[in-house]
């Protein structure tokens, strides 16, 4: 018994009335989490990706949508393609162009048994996204910096001008195909004739073969360069974080724009400083006498050291916050996060011995001092009368 489809609004975690943007953002997030570029291998996610097109392409249409809110399913029973469906005509490239940096559907054609657009697409098409990393310290990345990457990238052939064809000779339409990109094969099986559309092996879908191939790009119509591409880091950036530089990426296709350079910002540590979102924290050292008396501390701060007065009686752990000396924010770098600072009682050691009478005589003269009420309760009974 075949297995019973899920409702496609169910698919997309959407409600019946959901708005065409709804839907949209609701299909995209489903894409970029089960696409098989990011799930080699994976037939899992493959058939969770093919279940979220598949819910995609009726609902995103009004007409099928209304076919499907009112015969459910069984609209569309007996069409071509995979799972009953006919995904030919359907135009996912606004969604994977987005997401994939241009015309790179990454398998979505092998998946259903045919092209995303159901033909070969001569459009103009944006090349693929290039990804780089760049360190930065701590204090970089708090308050921006500008650093310079050296990429390797893909430029037009100038000896053939990114035909790939031999100078003086030029491409040919594709004999296998007739140019159309795609190779259609046709099938009989209990259910009727199923066409079965697929990417043209000869000409990977272009619908054009190069019979002389260019001596220096050997056919690819690119050449690739070593290039130094200055990144502005913003202040307030943080770890793992992605910078997007438009139009610096691959070259794009039939004359489509360049990708975009995506630069993953790694943040070294810090010994002193730990951030969380905005905000900074540490620790700082006071003596016992400046706890005890008050007195004055220096504090490291991304500023640079500031003064801070201990209030007397100040307890180890206390925490106090140094109002706008966190990291700056990335909508504003006027506006700043918080420093919170631990303070800590540093326990004197290797003290000498006329310091440790001194240290004595001030614990026995303080009036508060944690022993005297045990001395106390040694001298009295169990019923708070002094012993004899």
């Amino acid at each position: 018994m075949a297995e019973q489809k899920r409702d496609y609004y169910e698919v997309l975690g959407v409600d019946k009335n959901a708005d065409d943007a709804t839907i949209k953002r609701a299909y995209r997030k489903l894409a970029k989490k089960y696409h098989p570029d990011a799930n080699p291998g994976d037939k899992e996610a493959e058939a969770k990706f093919k279940e979220a097109s598949e819910a995609y392409a009726v609902l995103s249409d009004a007409d099928k949508r209304a076919k499907y809110d009112q015969y459910g399913h069984s609209a569309f029973d007996g069409g071509a393609g995979g799972g009953g469906f006919d995904f030919s005509g359907m135009d996912f490239s606004d969604i994977f162009s987005d997401i994939f940096g241009g015309g790179g559907f990454g398998g979505f054609g092998d998946i259903f048994g045919g092209g995303a657009r159901g033909g070969r697409n001569n459009g103009p098409m944006k090349g693929a996204n290039t990804r780089a990393v760049v360190n930065v310290t701590f204090e970089e990345a708090a308050f921006g910096c500008e650093k310079e990457l050296e990429i390797y990238l893909k430029d037009e052939c100038p000896t053939c001008n990114g035909s790939g064809a031999k100078p003086g000779t030029k491409k040919e339409k594709c004999p296998k195909c007739g140019g159309q990109g795609r190779v259609i094969q046709t099938q009989q099986s209990l259910f009727g004739t199923i066409q079965n559309v697929t990417t043209c092996p000869n000409c990977n879908g272009t619908g054009e073969i190069i019979k002389e191939k260019c001596t220096s790009c050997h056919g690819s119509g690119y050449v690739t360069n070593k290039k130094r591409i200055k990144i502005s880091i913003p202040a307030g950036i943080d770890d793992g974080q992605i910078i997007r530089n438009r139009g610096k990426g691959e070259p794009g296709v039939n004359g489509g724009p360049r990708g975009d350079l995506l630069v993953e910002v790694r943040v070294a540590s810090h010994p002193i400083f730990t951030r969380r979102d905005y905000n900074i924290y540490s620790t700082a050292p006071m003596t016992y006498a400046q706890a005890a008396l008050g007195g004055e501390i220096i504090i490291d701060t991304l500023d640079g050291k500031v003064a801070y007065d201990v209030k007397p009686g100040t307890q180890t752990d206390t925490k106090i916050r140094l109002k706008g000396k966190g990291v700056p924010t990335l909508r504003n770098d006027k506006v700043r996060g918080d420093h919170f600072v631990t303070l800590v009682v540093q326990v004197p050691v290797n003290l000498s011995k006329d310091a440790k009478e001194k240290l004595k005589a001030f614990d026995e003269a303080s009036g508060d001092s944690l022993n005297s009420s045990h001395e106390d309760h040694k001298k009295k009974g169990p019923f708070g009368r002094k012993k004899k």
